[in-house]
């Protein structure tokens, strides 16, 4: 293997190159797989844990909610320590999380100990999309391998609920954490050998302060969805849910305003290509996300399907991501963003389209599954170019931040939809149900499973679920339309439009 310079800014090995792409993918997909791991595990936890329904919610949001308000700083820190030794430091504390939650003795132990793996995921996450930008130098095959690392971290995702319930098949619920270890520990081995030398740029200046108050603004947002949708709603809760959203975000903005050197610039969002990314990548985590958890919840509630069976359902949205989000990234060039994440949405919202009419008509199930793959297939599509365009549009000086912005849109759609769609399934429910079992969905189908009358409720609230999905699938289509309107093949940096328009002023 070729030999490094220390000041090398990128390996010179095709070989050390796409290997380490794939040992920083590994990292990636766990990230996603934690997202959803546990959708196919919360009637187990239910059992063994004794959860609650606000309990299985906050048990899943834990951990994107950190992992979202963390992002930007650790990007930034990402910047300043050097990317390689976060990335690591990530690596570690995701594992240690992991052992945390799989031996969690409680409910509440068990979302602390998602937190902690909110917060190796955010340590870890910007550093995976840094490192690619450093790695790869050629547009064309950064392209490439941005396409791969996108469709990473969809498969990921997607594939969750598949291990949980494989996992659930035959060990105890904590193996769906306890599996991330050894894959932990040949990860830190692999970047201790072949991952390029660590640049630091100790002038960059991290401020903790700021991702305190970018913390404040999500709990507070998260806590105010989950209020308005609870059918006993607290005044109380919901007042200061709002209050602390409010004053977190107004924080932030404020301190961002007054430091030298921000975790966010708000003027890279005026690149139309850079924000069309933003808004794809984040739309695209709320329709997967929510089609994925409501999909679960249903079969295993209803149809009595096991976990392993309902993974395996929801593995359609998976299977077809991988080739889609590689065809993607490699063929920008030639097709241009509008045809792939405009595209990829209209697919989505196609196969949300047909998975509806197959579900009311009681079609086959593999009609159903056939319309799920047409989920996949868009998600893929518009998650390998939606970062390409947020990466390639950012300024070199600015890969930390832009890579931190990318992951919180992904995350940031996983928060909102499990928050939105979480609180609004029970709360239809509720309204549908007998009155016996109205405000306990958890329990109440299974107690009533032969009652027509709880099963119809339960379903109506799952085909009210995926028709605001379907419908956030054509919004989703024609914004990222308009912010691709004129096909750019390719990302252009903000710090290069700026360059241009002082020359033409000059001239």
């Amino acid at each position: 293997m070729q030999a490094l310079s220390p000041h090398a800014t990128a390996p010179t090995s095709a070989a050390q190159r796409w290997t380490f792409l794939v040992v920083i993918s590994a990292g990636l997909f766990l990230v996603g797989a934690d997202n959803s791991i546990l959708y196919t595990a919360l009637p187990e936890l239910r059992d063994q844990l004794d959860t609650t329904a606000t309990q299985s919610l906050w048990i899943i949001n834990a951990y994107p909610l950190v992992l979202s308000g963390l992002l930007l700083g650790t990007g930034t820190l990402g910047d300043r320590i050097g990317h390689r030794r976060i990335f690591t430091l990530g690596v570690i504390l995701f594992g240690l999380g992991s052992l945390a939650a799989a031996f969690s003795p409680s409910a509440w132990f068990l979302v602390a100990a998602r937190a902690l793996l909110g917060v190796g995921a955010a340590t870890m996450m910007p550093a995976t999309l840094a490192l690619i930008r450093i790695t790869f130098t050629d547009e064309r095959e950064r392209n490439t391998a941005i396409g791969i690392w996108g469709s990473v971290a969809v498969v990921g995702a997607a594939m969750g609920p598949v291990m949980g319930g494989l996992l659930l098949e035959f060990f105890w619920w904590g193996s769906v954490f306890l599996i991330n270890v050894p894959v932990v520990v040949l990860i830190l081995i692999f970047t201790a050998l072949i991952a390029p030398p660590n640049l630091a740029n100790p002038a960059k200046h991290w401020d903790a302060v700021s991702s305190v108050w970018a913390m404040a603004a999500m709990v507070g947002l998260v806590l105010s969805i989950k209020e308005v949708a609870n059918a006993n709603r607290s005044g109380i809760v919901l007042a200061a849910g709002l209050v602390l959203g409010v004053v977190g975000a107004v924080l932030f903005v404020r301190r961002q305003q007054r430091l030298t050197e921000p975790l966010l610039v708000f003027g890279i969002f005026k690149n139309r290509i850079f924000t069309g990314g933003v808004l794809a990548a984040g739309l695209m985590m709320v329709i997967m996300s929510g089609t994925e958890l409501m999909t679960t919840q249903r079969f295993q509630t209803v149809a009595d399907f096991s976990p392993l069976e309902a993974g395996l359902l929801v593995a359609s949205v998976a299977v077809p991501a991988i080739p889609m989000a590689v065809l993607g990234g490699a063929n920008l060039h030639r097709l241009g963003f509008l045809p792939l994440i405009s595209g990829g949405f209209t697919l989505m919202a196609l196969g949300l389209t047909g998975a509806i009419l197959a579900f009311i008509a009681s079609a086959p199930l593999w009609m159903f599954v056939v319309s799920l793959m047409l989920v996949g297939m868009g998600g893929g599509l518009a998650a390998s170019v939606a970062s390409t365009a947020i990466m390639g549009s950012a300024p070199r000086s600015r890969a930390g931040m832009a890579a931190s912005v990318e992951e919180v849109s992904y995350e940031f759609g996983t928060l909102i939809s499990v928050a939105v769609l979480g609180s609004l399934m029970p709360l239809v429910y509720a309204l549908n149900a007998p009155e016996a079992v109205a405000h306990d969905v958890d329990h109440g189908v299974d107690h009533a499973v032969h009652g027509a009358a709880a099963v119809g409720a339960y379903d109506t609230a799952y085909l009210t679920v995926l028709i605001i999905v379907a419908a956030v699938a054509v919004l989703s289509a024609a914004i990222t339309a308009y912010c691709f309107r004129d096909n750019p093949k390719g990302a252009v940096a903000v710090e290069d439009e700026q360059a241009r328009e002082h020359s033409a002023t000059s001239h």
